[in-house]
This record gives C-alpha cells, sequence and structure tokens, in this order.
C-alpha cells in the first residue's frame, strides 16, 4: 500500500511544468464531476437514503484517501470530491439530454485541458503507467491548493526533492 508522499512525489515526476499544473486545477475538478455526473443514474433507496453508483464509488475512493498516511490530506480530498458529487447529482437529476450532455461534456472537455496541460508537459498523463494516477489526481490537485495555502510544507519539500522543482519548459525545444 503505497503512501500519498509516494503517490504524490510518483505523479508529480509527470507534472513539473507550471502549466500542467494550473490545467490540472480546471481538467481534473470537470472530470470528476463528469464522472459524478455520469453515475448519477440509477438512483435506488435504501435504508431512506437515496443511492447511486456515484455515491457507491465515491464511498470507496475516500476510504482510499483516507488510507494513505495522512489523514489531513484525506480528508480534504475527500470533501472536495464530495462536493464534486453532490453538485453532480443536481444534473444527474435532470432528463436523459441534459444528464447525458453535461456528464460528457464536461468529460472531454475536462481531458482536453489534460492533454493541453500535458503537451506542455512534454510527457503523457501519468496515468498511462499508472491507472492509480487516476484517483491520484485529484488528491494532487487538492495538495497543490493546500500548498498554495501554506499547509504541507514539509510535504512539497519531499515532493520536490523526489521530483524537482517546478518550472516553466522551454517550448522553443519542443519544436
Amino acid at each position: 500500500m503505497r503512501g500519498a508522499t509516494e503517490l504524490l512525489s510518483q505523479y508529480a515526476m509527470y507534472h513539473r511544468d507550471r502549466r500542467n499544473i494550473a490545467s490540472h486545477f480546471v481538467g481534473v475538478p470537470m472530470i470528476v464531476f463528469a464522472v459524478g455526473v455520469l453515475l448519477a443514474k440509477p438512483a435506488f433507496m435504501l435504508a431512506g437514503w437515496s443511492l447511486t453508483p456515484a455515491w457507491v464509488v465515491f464511498a470507496a475512493a475516500a476510504v482510499w484517501y483516507l488510507t494513505r498516511g495522512n489523514l489531513q490530506l484525506g480528508l480534504a480530498v475527500s470533501a472536495a470530491v464530495g462536493v464534486l458529487i453532490a453538485l453532480a447529482h443536481r444534473v444527474g437529476d435532470s432528463g436523459t439530454g441534459a444528464w447525458l450532455a453535461w456528464g460528457i461534456g464536461f468529460f472531454v472537455v475536462g481531458w482536453a485541458i489534460q492533454f493541453i496541460g500535458h503537451w506542455y508537459e512534454g510527457r503523457k498523463p501519468a496515468f498511462v503507467d499508472d491507472l492509480v494516477g487516476l484517483l491520484v489526481g485529484p488528491m494532487f490537485v487538492t495538495a497543490e491548493a493546500l500548498f498554495a495555502l501554506g499547509w504541507g510544507k514539509a510535504l512539497l519539500t519531499e515532493i520536490e526533492k523526489r521530483a524537482g522543482p517546478t518550472m516553466m519548459r522551454d517550448l522553443a525545444r519542443i519544436a
């Protein structure tokens, strides 16, 4: 079982260009929201609660986040993903056309933004080499937001020690 430091360090190796990181602040929440929308149907009642596949997947993801060895980060990313899933259910309750349009639309645009970010990075997305990267993405974005607020300086230092500092790649070398 890999801990948050190892997972974030590995993920960070694919995300050192600041433009790529910025793209993740838009693309990752859009993708999480889209998955929540698409999994918001069907709904069924269980012990008086409306349960959907989105909430089942969220519960499993939250358990995973909370067991990565950094409780504060696990709680923060679980809360962020939970808010996106709750918002997704508002759209998921709409008619089939709107449900599919929102879900597929946000999914496609979110991934397009991700791939533009990775063009700046000059590397493929992390999930191509390790599917766990699909779960680490929301944790990475949450951690980066918390780092910007001054939280987790020791964790940030360790990640940068392993993955290197963030930068702006010289695009002239790409072309």
